[in-house]
C-alpha cells in the first residue's frame, strides 16, 4: 500500500496509508462521532468542502452497495480512518470502501490517531487540512493546506444542488403537493416525504418564487446542505415571498438557517460543530428529549430575532444551541436537526407528519 500524508494548516502532521483516489485533497477538517453510516456519510452533500475524520476506529467493515447513498454522488474532499477494512462481510456488499472512494476520486487515509485529530479539533476548532499521497514535503503541504478556502463566506450550495426540477416518485398518489428546495438535499428526506403522503417534485436552490408557485404546492420544503447560511443571501427572497403568502414551510439544517435569517437572523460559526448520530434535543413545547442525527457547523442566534412571533422551539442540550423555530402566525417550523437520520436514530421522524399536519390546517 501507498503512503498518505494528512497535515493541518497548524502545522499537526499525521503519517498514514492511502485508501482510494491518488492525488491531493483540502478541505475543513471535521469530525463525525457515528459508529455506522459511512457510506451514507460520505454522500450527504453537506459535507462539501470538507475533509471528514471517523471517530469510531474500525469504518468499511461492511463495504458499500448501491443503496445506502444519500445523493448522487460523494461530495466531500476526504476521509480520515484509524483503521479500514479491505475485505468486508456482508450479503449487501457489491465493493469494498476504498474500491468506492477510488471510484468516486475521494482521497482517503487510515492508520493515524483518530483519536488525537477529534481532541485536537475540540480544543483548537474545526481547522483546514490537506491529504496528499503524492506531496510530502511538510512546508509545502502547511502552505496548501492554510491557502485552503475558509467555510465562512463559502457557497457550496450552488455545486451540489440539481441542475433541473424532477419528481421524487411519478408514481405518488400522495395528498400533497410539496416542492423541496434542493440545497444539497438527501435522499431519505425524500423517502420520508414521500412515506406521510406527499407528492414531492425537487427545484435547484435558484429557482424563484414564480418557479416555485407554477406547481401550487400545499407546502415548500427546505433542505439541508453545505457551506455558510450567511453567503446565500440570493436565497432569502424567495423564502421571504412564501412567508408573506403564508405558505407552509418545513425546513430541516441549512433550510432551518437560511429560514431564520429570512426571518430576520443571523447565524454563527460554532467551534467544531455538530456531526455524528448521538446529539441530545429537548423540545421546549413537551420536555421530551430526543436523540438525533446531525451534521452541521453554523447554528442559529437566538437572540438576533426582532419579531416575537418567531419562538425557538428546540435546543440542544450539549451547549444550549438553537435546534428549531416555529412562528406564531405564520405555518412555517425547522430544525437544525435531521429528523430523516440515515444514518442515526429516529427518534425526530413525527415532524414529517407534523408537517402534513400544518398543509392540512392550511388546506382546510
Amino acid at each position: 500500500m501507498s503512503k498518505a500524508i494528512l497535515v493541518l494548516e497548524d502545522g499537526l502532521i499525521f503519517e498514514g496509508r492511502a485508501v482510494g483516489a491518488q492525488g491531493e485533497a483540502t478541505g475543513e477538517l471535521v469530525f463525525n462521532t457515528s459508529m455506522m453510516g459511512y457510506q451514507e456519510i460520505l454522500t450527504d452533500p453537506s459535507y462539501a468542502g470538507q475533509v471528514i475524520t471517523m471517530t469510531y476506529p474500525q469504518i468499511g467493515n461492511y463495504g458499500c452497495n448501491e443503496e445506502d447513498v444519500e445523493s448522487r454522488q460523494p461530495f466531500c474532499r476526504g476521509f480520515v480512518m484509524r483503521e479500514c477494512c479491505f475485505e468486508p462481510s456482508n450479503f449487501r456488499a457489491t465493493s469494498t470502501l476504498p474500491e468506492y472512494l477510488e471510484a468516486n476520486n475521494i482521497v482517503g487515509i487510515d492508520g493515524v490517531d483518530t483519536r488525537k485529530i477529534t481532541k485536537h479539533l475540540r480544543e483548537k476548532g474545526a481547522m483546514k487540512c490537506v491529504i496528499s499521497t503524492t506531496d510530502f514535503d511538510h512546508d509545502s503541504l502547511i502552505a496548501k493546506a492554510k491557502a485552503g478556502q475558509d467555510m465562512a463566506g463559502s457557497d457550496y450550495v450552488k455545486e451540489v444542488t440539481t441542475n433541473e426540477a424532477y419528481e421524487w416518485n411519478p408514481e405518488s398518489e400522495g395528498r400533497f403537493r410539496v416542492v423541496a428546495m434542493d440545497y444539497g438535499i438527501k435522499y431519505n428526506i425524500l423517502r420520508e416525504l414521500d412515506k406521510v403522503g406527499c407528492k414531492v417534485v425537487v427545484l435547484p436552490a435558484t429557482a424563484t418564487l414564480e418557479d416555485i408557485e407554477a406547481y401550487n404546492p400545499d407546502g415548500v420544503f427546505l433542505s439541508n446542505g453545505p457551506g455558510d447560511p450567511a453567503a446565500l443571501e440570493y436565497l432569502y427572497p424567495t423564502i421571504q415571498g412564501l412567508v408573506e403568502k403564508q405558505v407552509p414551510i418545513f425546513g430541516i439544517c441549512l433550510g432551518h438557517q437560511v429560514l431564520s435569517h429570512a426571518l430576520g437572523g443571523t447565524t454563527y460559526k460554532l467551534k467544531f460543530g455538530h456531526r455524528g448520530g448521538n446529539q441530545p434535543v429537548m423540545d421546549d413545547e413537551t420536555g421530551k428529549v430526543e436523540i438525533t442525527s446531525q451534521n452541521h457547523g453554523f447554528a442559529v442566534d437566538a437572540e438576533s430575532f426582532s419579531d416575537d412571533n418567531i419562538e425557538i422551539s428546540h435546543a440542544n442540550l450539549n451547549d444550549k444551541s438553537v435546534e428549531g423555530l416555529s412562528h406564531k402566525s405564520s405555518p412555517l417550523f425547522s430544525v437544525q436537526h435531521h429528523p430523516e437520520a440515515s444514518p442515526g436514530p429516529h427518534d425526530s421522524a413525527y415532524l414529517f407528519e407534523r408537517f402534513t399536519e400544518m398543509m392540512d390546517v392550511a388546506k382546510a
